[in-house]
């Protein structure tokens, strides 16, 4: 009897917790973000970005709920002289939104919602962009060290969406040999430096959308 009564108390606990780890705002490192700047004079080798391998994860969250997706890549090149890279840029479907959750409400609510003048105003702009500006080497120092295993370089550069272009910089880790480059990040962005306010009110009690939208990028690129 206490047997039972033990193994049915951990796998409660054990559900509360898997629950509470799938309901937690996902964490990243925290990109700056600033004016806009001139990009970098690409130089060297091009590579072209794989878009069949390559992707985009966004988490947008609010109060004890996150909602993942992906985008694809429509297209984009990284210039390497020297073993550096020396500019490149990628463009971003933003048609191509994949919510990684299922439902009816997913696909008939949230996802078209997500598409609309709320948020990335989808029929306007269907794209959005990434320029190179700075790639430099990644240093970490005490109390701040990336959450990208590995990261080598600080990147920078030029993103717009909605029209609204902004300079972004985050840590990510960038390997490459002679036919081929990846690169991985993971940070965190402001919307509303997008203009994406929708939901950004703590009025708002358990309908309150966090400004904080986390990014995943899985970029591989092949020798040109």
């Amino acid at each position: 009897m206490k047997f039972t009564f033990l193994k049915t108390t951990c796998f409660a606990f054990a559900t509360a917790l898997a629950v509470a780890s799938c309901n937690e705002a996902p964490k990243g490192d925290s990109a700056t973000i600033t004016d806009a700047q001139q990009a970098a004079d690409a130089a060297g080798q091009t590579f072209t970005v794989d878009t069949a391998n390559s992707k985009i994860r966004f988490t947008g969250h609010g109060v004890g709920k996150n909602h993942p997706g992906t985008f694809k890549l429509a297209s984009g090149t990284v210039s390497v002289e020297g073993n550096q890279i020396t500019g490149g840029n990628f463009v971003i479907d933003i048609t191509s939104m994949d919510m990684e959750e299922e439902g009816e409400m997913i696909d008939t609510k949230l996802r078209p919602h997500l598409m609309s003048g709320d948020f990335f105003d989808a029929d306007n702009f269907g794209t959005a962009k990434f320029e190179i500006t700075n790639v430099a080497p990644y240093k970490p120092s005490e109390g701040d060290t990336s959450l990208v295993e590995g990261a080598n370089f600080n990147v920078s550069g030029n993103f717009t969406l909605k029209g609204e272009t902004k300079n972004i910089t985050f840590p990510a880790r960038v390997e490459q040999d002679e036919n081929s480059l990846k690169a991985k990040a993971n940070f965190d962005i402001d919307r509303r430096e997008w203009k994406m306010n929708y939901g950004n009110d703590k009025t708002l009690g358990d309908k309150f959308i966090s400004e904080t939208v986390n990014i995943e990028m899985d970029l591989q690129a092949k020798k040109q």
